[in-house]
């Protein structure tokens, strides 16, 4: 392997209950694991500490509050936002299906919503149920020959009756990081606001909402070493301020009688019910212990190990790699005349955890040329014994197949 390799100053796979036994697991893209300091608060907030927010009178209610909003507090400093911006969602599928069923009933037959042909499944199908409900039209930018968005051919079709562009941060199947500033420029030029699909970035990348340029951004917990169930969204204070809700019931508002309720202001007017208390505090201490290697320092150490997991793959002459070199700890790749779904389980035979399949992207794979791919994709918690695992895992699926 040429590739260089970058190391941690220390090995973090210890923090991991569940890589205790000897386990390569690849898969961090899809969930990733989590750090005993995220259990423990877990237990901590579900067990000597637990009690309900916002409504409690008593001592811990009233700590549980501080905790909750404090959570809020602290995913508003990890990506350059204030705490009143932030929404608490069950994940990123969510958070877009509240800006297209609040924000988006405001547009009208013939506007536009400008997505890309690298979109996962969660920012593709909320457009289109809004389509089929209000008539607007949505737009899909190509992809260039190494399989990132053409940012050219996305500015050509850019129209003053585009409303939104909506594209990932990072592509979930391929590892390639969009430049969102000038997607968010391009779409300014225009009068149409952003929207960015950041959960392949939150775990890997330094965010600044304001310096990107984005008008909404979210994630999910569960891909940042946090919980499941926990997610944001995050949109600019007076967006956010002007939509109506799309969840009614108790917490949401300020006054109700039978002939009319009046809604609490942003953030709380998204949030109906009873929060996911602990799945927020569980997300801050997640992003607590990322803050404490370095969100810079993760980024290196997965590019460093998918840069030499496409170098060593890249000498097997039956596989394919998708997607460019430069890729942010995601590596997808094909064996000839072996389905990816039978890679994964002879990887997994010998311990080794991938993903296998569309990834939540089929529009992605009909680009590609094919029906699935194997990813592999790594973590704060992976080595290079890991890479080794992997391909001494694909050389093992060429011999199996001749």
């Amino acid at each position: 392997m040429n590739a260089p390799v970058f190391n941690l100053r220390h090995d973090h796979r210890a923090d991991f209950p569940g890589l205790a036994d000897n386990w390569a697991y690849l898969d961090s893209a899809a969930t990733a694991q989590k750090p005993a300091v995220v259990i423990d608060a877990i237990a901590r907030a579900y067990g000597p500490e637990y009690a309900t927010v916002h409504r409690g009178v008593y001592a811990r209610s009233a700590t549980m509050t501080e905790r909750y909003e404090a959570a809020r507090a602290t995913v508003a400093r990890f990506i350059g936002g204030s705490a009143d911006e932030i929404v608490f969602v069950r994940g990123a599928t969510e958070a877009i299906n509240l800006v297209a069923n609040s924000w988006g009933n405001s547009l009208k037959p013939g506007d536009r919503i400008l997505i890309s042909a690298l979109e996962h499944h969660s920012n593709i199908v909320p457009w289109q149920l809004l389509r089929d409900r209000t008539g607007i039209e949505i737009d899909v930018a190509p992809l260039t020959a190494d399989h990132q968005i053409d940012l050219d051919a996305l500015e050509a079709m850019l129209t003053p009756r585009t409303k939104l562009v909506a594209v990932t941060h990072i592509s979930n199947v391929l590892g390639g990081v969009t430049d969102i500033a000038r997607v968010a420029a391009a779409a300014h030029a225009f009068g149409a606001l952003l929207l960015v699909d950041g959960c392949q970035a939150a775990p890997r990348l330094a965010i600044d909402v304001a310096a990107l340029g984005a008008d909404f951004y979210t994630f999910s917990g569960h891909k940042l070493y946090g919980p499941t169930g926990i997610g944001v969204l995050w949109a600019r204070r007076e967006i956010l301020g002007a939509m109506p809700p799309w969840h009614g019931g108790g917490s949401m508002i300020e006054t109700v009688t039978f002939e009319r309720t009046t809604y609490a202001p942003a953030p709380a007017r998204f949030e109906a019910g009873t929060p996911h208390i602990v799945g927020a505090i569980g997300l801050a201490a997640a992003i607590d212990y990322v803050e404490g290697i370095g969100i810079n320092v993760i980024d290196a150490h997965e590019r460093s190990l998918a840069l030499a997991a496409r170098d060593a793959l890249r000498g097997i002459n039956s596989v394919t790699l998708f997607g460019p070199d430069a890729s942010a700890g995601i590596v997808s790749f094909a064996v000839a005349g072996v389905h990816p779904h039978d890679i994964g389980t002879i990887l997994d035979e010998g311990g080794v955890a991938i993903r296998a399949g569309h990834h939540c992207c089929q529009p992605l794979m009909h680009a590609l040329g094919v029906p699935a791919t194997a990813r592999a994709s790594f973590a704060v918690y992976n080595d290079m014994s890991d890479v080794e695992r992997l391909v001494d895992g694909v050389k093992r699926v060429t011999r199996i197949f001749g």
